[in-house]
Order: C-alpha cells, then sequence, then structure tokens
C-alpha cells in the first residue's frame, strides 16, 4: 500500500476571527502532508470584512465558503458537504496545527483494517501563542470510550481526523447546538466506529476570552448538562440490555456523577444522584473522604425521594 494517498479536506471555521485566522490557516497549508484541501467557511462574519480580507489573501490556495451565520456546526457541515478529500480534519480559526498532524494520522490509517476516528494530545497555548502545558489524553479502549465521553470527554476535536464515510453513516454535526457538536457527534459516531487515541501532540489549541465556550459560558452550561445527563441515561439503558445488574448501572450512574461534579457540572451531578439506587457499592464509592460532599448531596436526595414516597402514602391514605 505505498501508494495511499488519500486527499484530506482540513475545515476551518470561523466567526468575527480576524485575530488569529491567518495562523491557523499557515499551518494547515504548512502540513507536510501534501495531498491537503484548505476550506475555510465564513459563517457571517460581522468584523467589517476584517475576516473576509484574510480568507482572500491566500487566493486559491485555499478555497472559500462565506453564507449567513448560524454556529459552528452550521459551518462545518457546509465544509463537509463541499469537501473533496476522504478524510475531515477540523481546525478551530484559533488553533493551530503541527506540520506533521495529518501526515502522523494518515500513516496509521493506512495500517488500519476498518474506518476508524484518530484523535491525541496537545499544548495548550494563550492569546500571544505562548505554550502553558501540554495535554495528555488518557487511552481508553473501544469498549470504555463512550463511557468515557460522559465522565472524562478525552478528545480535542480539533486533534481528530474522521474518514468521510462516518459522516454518511451517522450524520452531520447537530446544527441546534452551539457549543456541544463536537461532543454530540463523537458519541453518536461512538456507538458505530473505533476511537484511536494516538499518544503524539498533534495541535496547539488557543485559549483566550473571546472563545465560544467563554462567551457563551451559560448557554454552554445547559447544552453540557443535557448533553451529558441524555449520555448517562443512554449509557445505563444499553448496559442493561446487555444484562448488567441495577447494582451496576448505580455505580456506573454515581460514578458519573463523582465526574460531573469533579469537571464543575454541580447541578448536572445532582441531577445524575437522583437516578442512583443505594447499594453496598456505591455507599463504598461515596464514603472515600474526597466524595464526601457528594456523598451529602447523595443522602440529601435520599431524603427528597422518601419524603416525596411519605407524602404521597398519606395522600393515598387520605383518599
Amino acid at each position: 500500500m505505498t501508494d495511499f494517498n488519500p486527499k484530506v479536506s482540513i475545515i476551518i471555521p470561523v466567526y468575527n476571527g480576524a485575530n488569529y485566522l491567518r495562523e491557523a490557516i499557515n499551518s494547515a497549508l504548512a502540513q507536510t502532508y501534501g495531498n491537503v484541501e484548505v476550506l475555510v467557511v465564513n459563517d457571517g462574519s460581522t468584523d467589517s470584512g476584517a475576516t473576509e480580507k484574510i480568507i482572500k489573501s491566500y487566493g486559491s490556495r485555499i478555497r472559500y465558503f462565506s453564507k449567513e451565520n448560524g454556529g459552528v456546526a452550521s459551518a462545518l457541515n457546509e465544509g463537509i458537504r463541499g469537501m473533496s478529500g476522504e478524510f475531515f480534519s477540523w481546525l478551530s480559526h484559533d488553533d493551530v496545527y503541527l506540520p506533521e498532524k495529518v501526515a502522523v494520522q494518515i500513516a496509521l490509517m493506512q495500517q488500519l483494517q476498518s474506518p476508524t476516528v484518530l484523535y491525541g494530545d496537545y499544548e495548550l497555548i494563550n492569546g500571544l501563542s505562548q505554550v502553558l502545558r501540554r495535554v495528555t489524553i488518557q487511552h481508553y479502549s473501544p469498549s470504555e470510550f463512550r463511557q468515557a465521553l460522559v465522565c472524562d470527554n478525552p478528545i480535542h476535536g480539533c486533534s481528530a481526523m474522521v474518514p468521510r464515510v462516518c459522516f454518511e453513516k451517522v450524520g452531520l454535526f447537530d446544527e441546534c447546538l452551539r457549543t456541544t457538536q463536537d461532543y454530540d457527534l463523537w458519541f453518536r459516531m461512538a456507538k458505530a466506529y473505533e476511537f484511536l487515541h494516538m499518544p503524539v501532540v498533534l495541535l496547539k489549541s488557543r485559549e483566550h476570552a473571546e472563545q465560544g465556550t467563554v462567551t457563551m459560558s451559560a448557554l454552554h452550561n445547559r447544552e453540557c448538562n443535557d448533553y451529558l445527563i441524555s449520555g448517562m441515561q443512554q449509557l445505563v439503558a444499553e448496559l442493561l440490555a446487555k444484562g448488567e445488574s441495577k447494582e451496576s448501572s448505580s455505580m456506573f450512574m454515581a460514578t458519573c456523577a463523582i465526574s460531573f461534579r469533579r469537571r464543575g457540572f454541580s447541578q448536572t451531578a445532582k441531577q445524575a444522584f437522583r437516578e442512583v439506587k443505594l447499594t453496598a457499592g456505591v455507599w463504598k464509592l461515596l464514603m472515600h473522604t474526597q466524595y464526601r460532599t457528594l456523598l451529602l448531596s447523595y443522602l440529601n436526595c435520599c431524603v427528597q425521594r422518601l419524603c416525596q414516597q411519605m407524602r404521597l402514602q398519606l395522600f393515598q391514605g387520605r383518599r
């Protein structure tokens, strides 16, 4: 398979991104792998033409798409529908690919027997492109990965490379979601395809005050809550359908709640606890010192459920 040379489509969605866009485009064009097309999708920018001017300065070296504002998901979908490559690679307008990002992933794709989504580690950078730290992703087996998507969220979307065929089976990004469109897609896609972690740094991910998860933090928290609870419920249903015990499902829900709390989603953790059934395993898990606050939250939920049952029984007894 020495002639394995598939085209890779790098799609860059952008909205009012003049500050960092040029650095992102340059990193896409600087890939050591040769068979690459770069698509930039202008999602209705309103910065007096600053974003469009940067895009057009690259001429025929990139493919330019312009659309009305609809969010990142809609811009990515526009690019996916217009791409001519066999593999999709997403690059946010404020992030930067390492030069060998595409090459190392295609080299591994060549060795795989079935369509697989690849993803890797990354470095965090600030607004001045200074490296803050490396983020090393924990490796999960295919059987663990969907649970990890709920309990840990172990994938940076811009480190991923996705075979085009995967979209044909599971669909595109959900355009109703403004900040969690990638979480949702990976969760759906992981039910049909394997995700494989590459323990190498593939990109530099920028943290800055203008990014969507910061400017739309309230919406992001609501969408995360919906995604996490829905994902947990789907996984519990799958565990029970496979014949797992209710003890196992309660242990999993308690583990999810602990993860949600650790990641700052305290209200989501409380909501998850409402569905947990007290078992010996759950009790043992929550007795650890670092989970005492969660234990109190769980006991509070238990008391509330008991009170509701008692009120219902009293009401029925009076009828």
